[in-house]
């Protein structure tokens, strides 16, 4: 008799967790759809200047997919490439800094697959560029540590970026730059911005478990569960 009770308080603090559980992806599914309306408000918004250095210490992933414009003029050094799968295969983004008022900001000029890297050279003069502000990408990427002493990048982690390319106090993030007309490659306008966003599901799964581990918890306490355990 006592044993079929501690099986059965076993079995309804399982049914406990499992619905804390659900409980959570109930808040993480309102965490995420807020998410995704303020990054759909700020694609739809006018752009704003580049946050200035001044702003640098603030900026965080609630910044990410502003719409900003950038406006200076490029350094005279290599684009850094940063490996990159897209619609058009495997590549790199080409990263240049562009020197503005505010300070130097990496842009991601765009995608360029990698048989037509040797084509792409650095930028020069003024330019002014409207893109998509894209948070710092420290701790490399594709399963793979950044290499700035053989140069290769799987992330744009600005930071390591300016160190490695002696580029001074950069901006704790990038501009994705826009397609610009005529140039082929390298290609702007690529950043896809897509939510995962799967946490109904899983709330219900997580409930349903724990309406199961509840009905054990009540066979068990009449008798009927022990060999269902």
């Amino acid at each position: 008799m006592r044993a079929r009770w501690v099986l059965a308080g076993v079995a309804l603090l399982m049914a406990a967790v499992l619905a804390g559980l659900g409980v959570w992806q109930v808040e993480r599914r309102a965490w995420k759809l807020a998410l995704i309306d303020r990054v759909e408000a700020r694609l739809a918004a006018p752009a704003q200047p580049a946050p200035p250095r001044a702003r640098w210490a603030t900026i965080t992933d609630d910044d990410a997919y502003a719409r900003v414009i950038a406006a200076g003029t490029w350094r005279a050094a290599p684009p850094v490439f940063t490996q990159a799968v897209t619609d058009f295969g495997a590549g790199y983004w080409v990263l240049s800094p562009l020197d503005t008022a505010g300070g130097t900001i990496l842009v991601n000029r765009g995608f360029v697959p990698s048989g037509d890297r040797k084509a792409i050279t650095a930028p020069s003069g003024p330019a002014r560029v409207t893109g998509l502000l894209r948070v710092t990408e420290p701790d490399g990427g594709f399963l793979r540590d950044n290499d700035p002493a053989d140069d290769r990048w799987y992330s744009r982690d600005t930071a390591a970026i300016a160190r490695a390319r002696r580029l001074g106090p950069v901006a704790p993030y990038f501009v994705d730059a826009e397609a610009v007309p005529g140039v082929q490659w390298p290609r702007g306008g690529l950043t896809v911005v897509r939510f995962r966003n799967n946490h109904f599901v899983y709330a219900l799964t997580w409930f349903g478990l724990a309406a199961m581990m509840t009905y054990f918890a009540w066979r068990i306490a009449r008798g009927r569960g022990e060999a269902s355990v």
